[in-house]
């Protein structure tokens, strides 16, 4: 059986708040990363100030959420973040959340790697059935990066956003259990 929380590219890792507030400090300084990681508009903060956020964010922490770091399988990495709300255990339903801070791994096949692995955790050791995502219009290569790994879309939220004096609509999309199973080759019941 294979490693579950390693990919092609990346593996997950536990999320240490400390090391990763002086990474998002840094990431947030690149206003086009906030932009499609946010839809509010969010001023840059300190180290020291996301370090006390996110310590507070994991200390409030419900055993619904699942949050890890993303490095790289080469050098270990840090290059991102990603988290996991099941917003419906009677459901198996949960939502994820995606961020790539190092720019040079966009556009290069990891954050399609990054879901895989997600899904594969999500849906083989959580027993998830359902798993959603919202993704803002303007960000076409996170789309088409979800499409690869079986997203579909099932609605919009329409002018949602105001960006550069332009409304934008936010896209929701959603994957389930059995359709991500038959994509990657695992046996399937009809759930």
């Amino acid at each position: 059986m294979k490693d579950i929380f390693t990919g092609k590219f990346v593996r997950l890792s536990a999320f240490d708040p400390e090391e990763m507030s002086k990474a998002f400090a840094r990431w947030s300084l690149n206003s086009e990363y906030f932009r499609l990681l946010n839809s509010s508009a969010r001023p840059m903060k300190s180290a020291k100030s996301e370090a006390k956020w996110m310590e507070e964010e994991v200390a409030e922490m419900s055993l619904a959420s699942y949050f890890f770091s993303i490095r790289t399988l080469t050098d270990a990495k840090l290059i991102g973040e990603l988290g996991l709300e099941v917003v419906n255990w009677s459901g198996r339903e949960a939502f994820v959340g995606l961020g790539i801070g190092e720019t040079e791994y966009w556009g290069r096949g990891y954050g399609t790697d990054i879901m895989n692995v997600l899904l594969r955790y999500a849906f083989t050791e959580l027993n998830l059935k359902r798993v959603t995502l919202t993704v803002f219009e303007y960000n076409p290569r996170a789309i088409r990066s979800y499409e690869k790994v079986g997203f579909r879309h099932e609605g919009q939220v329409r002018k949602a956003l105001n960006r550069e004096g332009r409304r934008w609509n936010a896209v929701y999309m959603g994957i389930l259990r059995a359709e991500w199973l038959e994509q990657n080759g695992y046996q399937t019941t009809n759930e």
